[in-house]
């Protein structure tokens, strides 16, 4: 069947607009909705994951580096803190990175988590056995403890010391509470840390069938009980400005489980007012607070929906969910520039190095499903495929099984991965969840329907209702999807719903190869029969190459092909980058691009790239290749205006050059060695391609620069964006400068200069240049300094 219909109804919440510029990862009509028989369930639920088992596939691939990833970690190296800190003999070295710091104890919760559906989606027995080891440990941990206690977490004194990060308690029970974004009393994110252990318990409970892991939990949970009771509603919010990540949910399910409404009781009392409050009324004040550390929240807020019925959740879970997607996310459907969320529809603005947490993304998809389950359309799989395909395959590389922490959209940006043992980022342990599930969204049901939301190879046994389906495809590089009807035990009309995805303006459907002609229902299209075994469907959704336009910029877009995002090729990571960013120019775009290998994805611009003309392929795939994928688009006037201003930028740079007396390149090594670097509480940064360095509350960075005669002028870079930094820059311990920022000039390097007094140069061969944190902020970032002769205009 091939589809023409153009109706832009659509109810709830969900909105029309695919134009040019317009996210087609957002919950949008598809414009193609007609009159139906309301086939299409009211609610739905996933099919177990057990059920269903992954054919050969980029997914397969992955799954099975991850697969033998998870076998080549070691359970007790992760249980390393929780058996010391209760008396108990250690078994195994700590790991390291994040596991050797305060934080410590959360790879044991997402590792549970991730043997769990390990061994649901492959039925492997090891995963099983290993939980089993692992709940077996914890009990042990939990009798040592002797009141429910169960943690790995370490806090850090005010002298320094690093100790177990049970005492944090008692302490904040008498009531010194010291809570920051991701430091709570020294310790870093405890009850994150948690959320993790409860919900890797919860995982194996569910899937494995492991009764002592729910025993285990609930002793945990009436140790968080017991401490929340002795803490009022004031101390509490103070204690969730900290990162706290989705306990609300864990206590929400733990509900759900017993039935015992002090759990639920619990849950609904962990709400955190200041994020949560102007969600529940439908405000977008998402800007500068950090992305993974509300998502869970919301998860939370929804799972609390489910269990509860306070509509108020529901609203708040499903705003937020529509504003992320709509109106703060890239094209590959992460969000976030530095961790952080920022203004509405800038996306054009904080094309960095630093785009696109994993963990983000890895919690978008759970808080989707949530929604879609309430309510099935389409239009919440469009987000989820985009994002499933083009960011979490991408955050791992298949040959290794090591995982990204953020996925780079900075043209020319390489990905960097974990080592085996020695990161341990939030993202490296959600990957290894997200790379254990890649078949728990393909098929949904309820009743006589099942609905197919993903072309991922696989089988399905539809138990529920005796039928056995097997998916044969080498979407999203070539266009034909083939059912094969393998068993169906039952003699009754069933409902197959396939999703037509919003960019599919044409399609068709065969059935034992007699094309159909039926109408979509909320984007999908619906057979009703008595389904036989050996009956065959062939679903056809024709790609073709489309632009899609960065929010916040009329002439920045990225190219795409059917669900696939495609980007440049800019050479191999282990080769540096040095060039410009491409840009595109020419009137027709699109029309420039010939293919080279179209099963492949693969693809040669003509007469249009800048400097060059490039090869485009699949971005998720270029898993050790530079890219780019957005493109400044101009015509060829625009494009000798853009010239001219580059032209303009060297002369400047040239002019300033001859001035330089010394330069300072903050975050570089060899720099900072050679000009005496000294720092405390002080970390280098990348932004935008740029080196620099802070310093937090308490700490300092100073450095020495060469001097000579005559009126000098310190000048220091900054992220134009950069909000409540407050700091003084002294020359050899005098005040020269005393700088806020609150930054509105998103996407640019600003600098901003700084006359030195000639009696503090006098007579010197060198300075010392000092930057000191004030009224508890942070100074800088700085992204390098230089010193210049004063010019006539300067000295004037």
């Amino acid at each position: 069947m091939t589809n023409t219909n153009a109706s832009k109804d659509r109810r709830h919440f969900l909105q029309s607009s695919l134009t040019l510029g317009a996210l087609s990862l957002s919950p949008l009509s598809h414009g193609q909705n007609t009159k139906t028989n309301k086939q299409i369930p009211t609610r739905a639920q996933a099919i177990p994951l057990k059920q269903v088992r992954l054919l050969p596939s980029p997914y397969l691939k992955a799954l099975q580096a991850n697969q033998a990833y998870l076998l080549r970690l070691d359970a007790d190296r992760f249980l390393h803190n929780y058996h010391r800190f209760a008396g108990l003999a250690v078994k195994g070295k700590i790991y390291g990175g994040w596991e050797s710091d305060t934080i410590a104890g959360e790879g044991l919760g997402h590792y549970l988590s991730a043997l769990a559906l390990m061994f649901a989606q492959t039925g492997e027995a090891e995963f099983q056995s290993r939980i089993q080891y692992i709940v077996m440990e914890l009990t042990r941990v939990q009798k040592a403890q002797g009141d429910g206690y169960l943690g790995g977490f370490m806090r850090k004194r005010r002298d320094g010391s690093i100790v177990d990060g049970k005492e944090i308690f008692a302490e904040m029970l008498q009531g010194e509470i010291r809570s920051a974004g991701f430091d709570l009393n020294g310790c870093w994110v405890p009850f994150y840390n948690w959320h993790k252990l409860m919900a890797g318990l919860l995982d194996a409970h569910q899937l494995t069938d492991n009764a002592q892991a729910l025993a285990v939990l609930i002793g945990l949970a009436d140790y968080i009980d017991r401490f929340f009771a002795g803490i009022n509603e004031e101390q509490l919010q103070l204690i969730l400005n900290c990162e706290h990540g989705g306990i609300n949910e864990s206590f929400a399910e733990l509900y759900a489980r017993t039935g015992d409404r002090r759990w639920l009781a619990l849950a609904l009392r962990l709400y955190h007012h200041k994020v949560l409050k102007p969600l529940e009324q439908e405000r977008d004040e998402l800007a500068n607070i950090h992305a993974n550390t509300q998502i869970p929240k919301l998860i939370g807020l929804a799972r609390l929906y489910e269990v509860h019925g306070q509509q108020a959740h529901a609203k708040a879970a499903t705003y937020f969910w529509k504003r992320v997607t709509q109106h703060h996310s890239y094209v590959i459907g992460g969000h976030g520039d530095r961790e952080y969320f920022f203004e509405a529809d800038t996306i054009a603005k904080h094309l960095t190095e630093q785009t696109c947490e994993a963990c983000c993304s890895y919690n978008m998809l759970k808080l989707t499903r949530h929604l879609y389950s309430w309510q099935p359309d389409a239009a919440y799989f469009d987000y989820y495929e985009r994002t499933h395909l083009n960011h979490i395959l991408a955050h791992q590389d298949p040959t290794t099984g090591m995982f990204t922490y953020m996925t780079p959209l900075m043209s020319g940006v390489a990905r960097a991965y974990s080592s085996e043992e020695n990161d341990f980022w939030c993202c490296v342990l959600s990957g290894m969840e997200s790379h254990a599930k890649h078949g728990d969204s393909i098929y949904w049901h309820d009743k006589d329907s099942l609905l197919i939301n993903l072309y991922i190879p696989s089988t399905l046994d539809w138990k529920q209702q005796g039928l056995q389906l097997e998916m044969q495809t080498a979407y999203p590089y070539q266009e034909e999807i083939i059912f094969r009807v393998q068993q169906a035990s039952r003699r009754k009309k069933l409902n197959l719903a396939f999703r037509i995805p919003s960019w599919a303006k044409e399609y068709q459907i065969h059935v034992n190869d007699k094309p159909l002609t039926t109408q979509l229902e909320k984007n999908y299209l619906v057979v009703q029969r008595e389904w036989r075994k050996g009956d065959v469907i062939r679903l056809t959704l024709p790609m073709a190459l489309r632009m899609e336009k960065a929010q916040g910029s009329q002439d920045v877009a990225a190219i795409l092909r059917g669900p696939m995002v495609l980007a440049a090729d800019l050479g191999g990571s282990d080769q540096a980058f040095n060039g410009i960013a491409p840009a595109l120019v020419g009137q027709n775009i699109l029309s420039a691009f010939s293919s080279i290998q179209s099963s492949a994805a693969h693809y040669q611009s003509k007469g249009i790239g800048r400097p060059h003309d490039l090869q485009f392929k699949p971005f998720y795939a270029q898993y050790t290749r530079r890219s780019a994928v957005y493109f400044s688009i101009y015509d060829d006037a625009a494009w000798q205006q853009a010239e001219a201003q580059v032209k303009l930028e060297q002369a400047r740079l040239h002019a300033l050059s001859l001035r330089a007396v010394d330069v300072m390149h903050l975050g570089e090594m060899q720099a900072e060695r050679d000009h005496r670097l000294e720092a405390d509480i002080s970390y280098p940064v990348v932004y935008r391609g740029k080196n620099g360095r802070d310093a937090r509350t308490g700490g300092f960075f100073s450095f020495s620069m060469k001097v000579q005669p005559g009126p000098l002028v310190l000048q220091a870079t900054y992220s134009g964006e950069e909000k409540n930094r407050d700091f003084s820059i002294t020359v050899d311990e005098v005040e020269i400068a005393h700088v806020v920022l609150n930054g509105n000039r998103a996407g640019e390097f600003i600098e901003q200069e700084y006359p030195i007094p000639e009696a503090l140069t006098q007579g010197k061969e060198k300075i010392r240049i000092r930057f000191n944190p004030k009224n508890g902020r942070t100074a800088g970032p700085v992204f390098g300094c230089r010193l210049y002769k004063a010019s006539i205009t300067t000295a004037s």
